[in-house]
C-alpha cells in the first residue's frame, strides 16, 4: 500500500508546516486547470485526487498522534491494523460497537452533521449496519469510507472481506436488520467476525 508521505515526497518525521509546504506545491503543480483543455487533464485530476487522500490521511495520522509511526505499522499489541480509536465522539462509537450498544452508536453517528461526516464516520456506520445483518447497507458505506481514505487499512480489509465471502455464498446481501438474538450475516454465512481484530474488539460475537 502507498505510503501517503512518500506521495507527498516528505519524510514521516517533518513538521506539519514541512507537509503543508509540499502539499501545496503539489496542488501548484498539479491544479487541473492548468491543463483543461489538454491531454493531461484526466492525469492532473487523478494525480490530485492522490495527493488530497494522502494530505488527509496524514492529518488523520497525527490527529491520532501517530506522527512518528512509520506508515503500515501497526499501533495496538497483537493486532496488524491500527485499532485507530483515539478519542473524541469516533472512539465512543466504536466503545459502543464492540461492546454490542448498536443503537447508541447509530444515535450518535446520526448526531454528526452531514458536512462533517468523514471516512471514519462511514467505515462505523457500515460496522453498526454489519452488525445489524443490514449488508447490502453496510458495503455501501464500506465502499464511501475506503473512496475517501484509500490509504486506510482497516477500512480496506473490512471491506474486502465482506465482498469475497458474499461472492463466495452466492452473492447473497441482505437490506433487512436483524431483529433477534441472532445475526443475519451469520445466518447467510457471510459473518467471519473481520471488524473484531482491526477495532480491537468483536464486533460480531456471535460468531
Amino acid at each position: 500500500m502507498t505510503d501517503p508521505y512518500k506521495i507527498l515526497g516528505v519524510s514521516s518525521t517533518a513538521t506539519d508546516e514541512e507537509i503543508k509546504d509540499a502539499y501545496r506545491a503539489l496542488v501548484r503543480k498539479y491544479h487541473p486547470d492548468k491543463y483543461a483543455d489538454t491531454d493531461l487533464a484526466e492525469m492532473a485530476t487523478e494525480k490530485m485526487k492522490e495527493v488530497n487522500a494522502a494530505y488527509e490521511e496524514i492529518q488523520r495520522l497525527r490527529k491520532a498522534g501517530q506522527s512518528g509511526t512509520a506508515y503500515g505499522q501497526s499501533t495496538a499489541s497483537g493486532s496488524g491494523y491500527s485499532s485507530q480509536q483515539g478519542s473524541g465522539i469516533y472512539a465512543q462509537i466504536r466503545n459502543h460497537v464492540n461492546e454490542g450498544n448498536l443503537d447508541a452508536a447509530e444515535g450518535l453517528l446520526r448526531g454528526v452533521a452531514e458536512a462533517e461526516r468523514n471516512a471514519e464516520w462511514n467505515f462505523l456506520m457500515g460496522c453498526v449496519l454489519l452488525r445489524r445483518g443490514a449488508t447490502l447497507d453496510a458495503q455501501n458505506y464500506l465502499d464511501i469510507a475506503c473512496m475517501q481514505n484509500p490509504y486506510n487499512q482497516e477500512y480496506r480489509l473490512v471491506r474486502d472481506r465482506l465482498r469475497a465471502q458474499s461472492n463466495a455464498y452466492g452473492g447473497g446481501y441482505y437490506t433487512s436488520r436483524s431483529s433477534g438474538g441472532g445475526c443475519d450475516v451469520c445466518t447467510s454465512l457471510l459473518c467471519a467476525d473481520c471488524c473484531c481484530e482491526c477495532m480491537g474488539g468483536d464486533l460480531i460475537p456471535c460468531c
